[in-house]
């Protein structure tokens, strides 16, 4: 047998605690893991965090085996977490039914439950008996999710799985507008029930967005079925929530420790490191202590003054936390990660020091991490007097798995078992490296022949939307109804990603739909969808804004590509000139810059190799080769406007020759556009086809009366019917 090395006795030693501490909680059927020995519901936070720990060790072990014994073990370890992982997905897919009504609800009563039974996955308290809204925490699992398995870990199993997963994402999509209550579970600050808008589920989300984008769940194994889109719009609107949040939390919250995982280890979701400083510096000058930090000012939890019995505050009792505040060590283990992926190896010492004075010993000397510090009861009043003099006693949990988790990770990294780049496979530390300057390149397209020649009088040459074929120009109405069917799984009843317009990040790619080339013109200017793309200064200026915005918010590789019809609309009254706005917009982007902006105009063919490209893979032909069904009947139109038009996608029976993409996009695009909502009176004859008329001079008269302001009397168009 061989000797061991040194870093593999180390090693051995981290797998002992991790035993002793973590794994041996974790539930043989299951794999998850308890709050506590006393708590023993699993909590989907504390699940993921407190598996961190032995996805590092085995990362660690993968990396530094020495002996065929260290590869074994390292096998053992993941395979823990893979459990772990998939113990939570079967807690979730369990409530796919409240994913689906989530999407379209935003409701708490909708939301996934925020613990679960341990033994048997099933939930433990009702939808309105807990805060279970907490978008963070389903944001925390999809982010780790996205790690470990770019890291090499198989967690996804079937196609199933994988449209799940990318419902998820719809469900956290729109974390930037949905109030929850938070990571701590109780809401704002008063502790009343209420949930607000809060910094760390909107960062999560974001982070957990950005890592899923284009990530496929089966690894090396995958393939086009398996890997989830993601709308860099929604990305782009949680980045905007969450900048304009920080420092704070949230309305109530002042500040609070959790945003160090936001702006730190794990998230990386803030770009501006200057608003990284400040919201680490907010932390340690208000929060910090002797023993950790606290979660939040006058946060009453585990405090002496804190009524145990009672699940809300009363609304003037804050007032007795102030200076009270229980002080966490978990929080410390941040700063030690937060030291590592910065390279402050002098923040990593300090705060490697600080922890080990606050851990305590367990049985034949394991280090152990409690949860919290609290003020003895009977020095309460020497503690409301001279704040962070009185020494604490620990309390809650021993230990605190998450903490303990983070602890031991921590410990590996600073050690040099594990690198940065191990525990973060998908690069999310770089999130504050500065980006490079953007160029927008617009592709100006005349409708006709007509516009064409006109535009070439004024010195503009450019191609019309037939010449630049074989790649295809289509309204962004069409974008949002083609994303609508990701995700979409009758078997699970997951009609997919709802409808919403198209963001201007998302029509500024270009689209690979099944080997032909798609670009999407930018939804202010489809007049079917508003009526003030009519108004051409109203375009010019929309066209402005959307110019500076994709300077300030372009992540992507490529450049931004904008494609810029000009129609008949654009035209002066006597059809012969370009309207005076739109003209001079376009001679301004030909000069390079416009709206701050700069610009690059060219024709489509030469922006295909420098723009960004998405390969929309869920489009592609499934097992049976077809996109739709060529049966569909005029109820299909209904099916369209109520979400259930991707339902027959994978029928076999399609006969019929031709480009099949191009009849489902003039499918689209002969219903998706305004419908009259008049009564079809050429179908009806004899009193029905008389009634319907004067119904419709009805409406026809209301308009007019509510347009000029007039006082007509309903009476006035009172429709009977032949029996009254």
């Amino acid at each position: 047998m061989r000797s061991r090395s040194n870093s593999g006795v180390r090693l051995d030693g981290y797998a002992r605690l991790v035993h002793q501490t973590i794994l041996c909680h974790q539930n043989p059927v299951t794999g998850l893991l308890p709050a506590s020995y006393d708590e023993k519901d699993a909590w989907v936070r504390d699940n993921v965090y407190s598996i961190l720990a032995v996805w590092g060790l085995g990362l660690a072990y993968r990396k530094n085996a020495d002996r065929d014994e260290d590869k074994a073990k390292a096998y053992e370890l993941e395979q823990s977490v893979v459990k772990l992982m998939r113990g939570l997905l079967h807690c979730m897919i369990r409530q796919v039914d409240k994913v689906e009504s989530f999407k379209y609800s935003q409701s708490t009563k909708d939301s996934l439950h925020a613990k679960y039974n341990t033994k048997t996955c099933a939930t433990v308290v009702g939808d309105d008996q807990w805060g279970h809204l907490q978008l963070d925490a389903t944001s925390v699992y999809l982010l780790f999710l996205a790690q470990m398995t770019a890291s090499g870990l198989h967690i996804i199993h079937s196609l199933d799985e994988v449209n799940f997963i990318q419902n998820l994402v719809f469900y956290i999509e729109a974390a930037y507008k949905t109030a929850d209550f938070g990571i701590w579970e109780r809401g704002d600050k008063t502790n009343q029930g209420i949930s607000e808008l809060n910094a760390s589920s909107v960062g999560m989300a974001k982070a957990a967005l950005e890592a899923l984008d284009e990530l496929d769940l089966f690894g090396v194994k995958g393939g086009p079925q398996s890997v989830i889109h993601v709308l860099a719009d929604e990305v782009q609107h949680c980045q905007s929530i969450l900048n304009s949040l920080l420092p704070r939390a949230s309305t109530s919250k002042e500040v609070d420790a959790s945003l160090l995982s936001v702006v730190s280890f794990p998230a990386f979701a803030v770009e501006d490191s200057h608003l990284v400083e400040i919201t680490k510096q907010e932390i340690i000058t208000k929060l910090q202590g002797r023993y950790g930090c606290c979660r939040f000012l006058r946060d009453g939890y585990k405090t002496p003054k804190e009524d145990p019995n009672r699940l809300y505050y009363e609304p003037a009792e804050l007032k007795l936390f102030e200076n009270i505040e229980c002080e966490w060590p978990l929080f410390w283990t941040y700063f030690i990660l937060d030291g590592i992926f910065s390279g402050n190896t002098e923040q990593v010492q300090e705060y490697r020091e600080a922890l080990d004075a606050v851990l305590i010993k367990g049985k034949n000397g394991v280090p152990l991490l409690p949860e919290l510090y609290s003020v003895p009861p009977d020095r309460v009043d020497e503690e409301y007097q001279n704040p962070h003099t009185v020494d604490r006693v620990p309390m809650g949990k021993l230990p605190h798995m998450w903490g303990q988790s983070l602890y031991i990770l921590g410990n590996l990294m600073a050690e040099g078992f594990l690198a940065p780049g191990e525990i973060d496979p998908l690069n999310r530390r770089f999130s504050t490296v500065p980006k490079p300057d953007v160029v927008v390149q617009v592709s100006i397209l005349a409708e006709t022949e007509e516009i064409k020649a006109i535009l070439k009088d004024k010195g503009i040459d450019v191609e019309t939307i037939a010449e630049v074929y074989p790649i295809r120009v289509q309204p962004a109405r069409i974008l949002s109804h083609i994303y609508s069917s990701l995700g979409c799984n009758s078997r699970m009843k997951l009609s997919g990603r709802p409808y919403r317009l198209m963001g201007v990040l998302g029509t500024s790619k270009l689209y690979d739909i099944r080997k032909t080339i798609f670009t999407f013109t930018p939804q202010f200017i489809d007049q079917q969808q508003f009526y003030l793309a009519l108004d051409n200064q109203m375009i010019v200026e929309m066209l402005r804004t959307d110019l500076s915005y994709l300077c300030s918010r372009w992540r992507m590789t490529g450049q931004p590509t904008i494609t810029f019809p000009i129609s008949h609309t654009m035209l002066d009254e006597d059809g012969a000139s370009l309207n005076s706005s739109i003209l001079a917009a376009l001679r301004k982007m030909q000069d390079g810059y416009f709206g701050g902006a700069r610009i690059q105009t060219g024709k489509l063919s030469e922006f295909l190799t420098t723009s960004c490209c998405t390969h929309l893979s869920f489009m592609d032909p499934g097992p049976e080769g077809k996109l739709y069904s060529e049966d569909y009947d005029e109820d299909y139109d209904d099916e369209l406007d109520s979400g259930n038009w991707m339902d027959s996608y994978d029928s076999t029976r399609n006969a019929r020759c031709g480009d099949e993409v191009a009849r489902y996009l003039d499918h689209l695009l002969a219903h998706t556009g305004p419908h009259p909502k008049l009564t079809p009176t050429s179908r009806k004859g004899g009193l029905d086809r008389f009634r319907a008329a004067v119904q419709t001079t009805c409406d026809l008269m209301s308009l007019v009366a509510k347009a000029k302001e007039l006082h007509i009397q309903s009476s006035f168009c009172s429709c009977r019917s032949p029996s009254s």
